[in-house]
């Protein structure tokens, strides 16, 4: 991956995660965390992985996001000064669901 979609992935994701603290209203006791961004090379396509607090919550993040997808990439697009945009899709991560699997089946192992 180039040098030049790292910084893209970088930039995305801390605008990213001040749009969802501060125009995203998420039900009270529920943190979502944007762990990845992974840009297409044609800069077209970005899709945004995220994690959420409680983990049950996922489900409700990831409606709510979709409700609000067109708003959040509007206010994405005017703080971004770059051609083409990107345009953005979510998923929840389950990289931390995955390692406490590993981890437990590594614990009864021994």
């Amino acid at each position: 991956m180039s040098q030049r979609i790292l910084q893209i992935n970088d930039l995305i994701r801390e605008h990213l995660g001040v749009i969802l603290l501060r125009e995203v209203s998420f039900k009270v006791g529920i943190l979502v965390t944007i762990t990845k961004v992974n840009t297409t090379p044609d800069l077209r396509h970005s899709v945004i992985s995220i994690s959420t607090f409680p983990e049950q919550e996922t489900d409700y993040a990831l409606k709510t996001i979709g409700h609000e997808k067109n708003r959040i990439q509007t206010s994405l697009h005017r703080k971004l000064h770059m051609k083409p945009l990107p345009l953005l899709s979510f998923r929840s991560d389950l990289t931390e669901r995955n390692a406490d699997v590993i981890e437990r089946l590594l614990i009864e192992l021994k």
